[in-house]
């Protein structure tokens, strides 16, 4: 008998081992997924596009609660998060990061100072290049890692600078450098000279778009400064004062054809918005961003902004300055996909960033028909004066 009870009780002991621990994991597992939930819920409300806004919070479960680590740029996104987790009386300590950090000791601000700065996914030059910023764009600055600065542009693009891309300032700096009078370059791209002559020594290339602090006139150059306060000459056949080329600006399509044809032959660079090299998307945005508008950084981006004109291949409701995407559509089963965009220039042509700066046709009778595209082609969407909250214009908001 004994030895039969001893042979009897060890696997009902063991399942009953076995049920409190499972019960015990299933609560505990409840209530984290409880707050991964509530996490979950106020980063798809308050950050659905990682791109433009940070939310990074994750949860570990304690004897006494649980510990919230991570960062946010997003003070009101963590202060609705503190709040639900109070409303369901959930304990826990918060350890999150709220930006910009402490630790840059009150420098919040960066103006770009190269003719071009690529920005990063990771605080690494091997780190995928998720875009670029051009000289004097102003910069918020959240976070310091290593020789790297977390930063936003004025598009809310958020990514990662090496130190000798920018420069960094404190509030009244800033100001000081935003109220100084600005000169544009608006060539392709050039040089900058440390004297008035163009057979002086070279300060750096520089490239449309590039933003200066003007001093002064010097008879066929203009004097500027630099956002890291270098001196220097350029051409006055190659920019001109901010104020006199903002004032021309007529948002008028056949401005935004003639740059575009500026640009041919620039090859195509993953991450690029600048003349030195694009790809499709950056290639759109620095056409409209010479014509007087900021316009969101990506093909995906882009594509929900302005109001659309075609889905069905009728190309002569295009008009130039539309923007073309492609793609993959919506199945039962997988979302749409958009992948690529283009500019329509007219006579059933589109110009895009495709290896490089090409024009490209949809008539298929035509010698440069691109049978690719026209095969994935989604939608074409009109955003030259249009209001959409995503599109800044230059002569309407004080960015430089």
């Amino acid at each position: 008998m004994k030895l039969t009870t001893k042979y009897n009780s060890g696997p009902r002991l063991l399942i009953l081992i076995a049920l409190i621990i499972s019960s015990c994991k299933t609560e505990n597992s409840a209530a984290i997924n409880q707050v991964d939930e509530i996490i979950t819920s106020i980063q798809e409300t308050y950050a659905p596009d990682k791109r433009v806004a940070l939310f990074d919070v994750q949860s570990e479960k304690k004897s006494t609660g649980y510990v919230l680590r991570g960062k946010t740029n997003l003070p009101e996104a963590l202060d609705n998060l503190k709040n639900e987790l109070e409303a369901q009386k959930i304990n826990y300590t918060d350890s999150i990061t709220l930006l910009p950090s402490a630790d840059l000791d009150g420098k919040f601000y960066g103006v770009i100072s190269n003719s071009v700065a690529n920005i990063r996914s990771k605080p690494s030059h091997s780190a995928e290049l998720v875009t670029q910023a051009t000289l004097g764009m102003p910069l918020n600055v959240f976070q310091k890692e290593r020789g790297w600065y977390l930063i936003q542009t004025p598009d809310k693009y958020l990514g990662w600078v090496d130190s000798g891309g920018l420069t960094l300032m404190e509030k009244n700096d800033f100001d000081s450098w935003q109220a100084d009078k600005k000169l544009i370059y608006t060539h392709t791209y050039g040089k900058s000279y440390e004297d008035a002559d163009e057979t002086s020594q070279v300060v750096s290339d520089v490239v449309a778009g590039n933003i200066f602090s003007l001093m002064a006139d010097k008879g066929a150059f203009y004097n500027v400064q630099y956002p890291d306060g270098r001196n220097a000459f350029i051409s006055k056949t190659e920019a001109e004062p901010f104020e006199a080329w903002k004032s021309k600006l007529t948002f008028e399509t056949d401005n935004l054809v003639e740059t575009s044809k500026t640009m041919l032959g620039v090859p195509y660079l993953w991450g690029g918005t600048s003349t030195k090299g694009v790809d499709c998307s950056g290639f759109t945005k620095t056409i409209y961003f010479m014509n007087g508008m900021i316009i969101p950084r990506d093909a995906s981006q882009q594509v929900h902004e302005g109001t659309l004109v075609d889905d069905s291949k009728e190309f002569d409701k295009l008009i130039p300055g539309d923007l073309l995407f492609f793609g993959r559509k919506a199945t039962d089963s997988t979302t749409e996909r958009v992948v690529h965009v283009g500019m329509w220039i007219g006579n059933n042509e589109f110009i895009h960033s495709s290896g490089k700066v090409r024009i490209s046709s949809m008539d298929q009778n035509a010698e440069n028909f691109d049978q690719p595209n026209y095969d994935r082609y989604l939608r074409t969407k009109r955003i030259l004066n249009n209001t959409d909250e995503g599109l800044i214009y230059l002569t309407k908001k004080e960015i430089f």
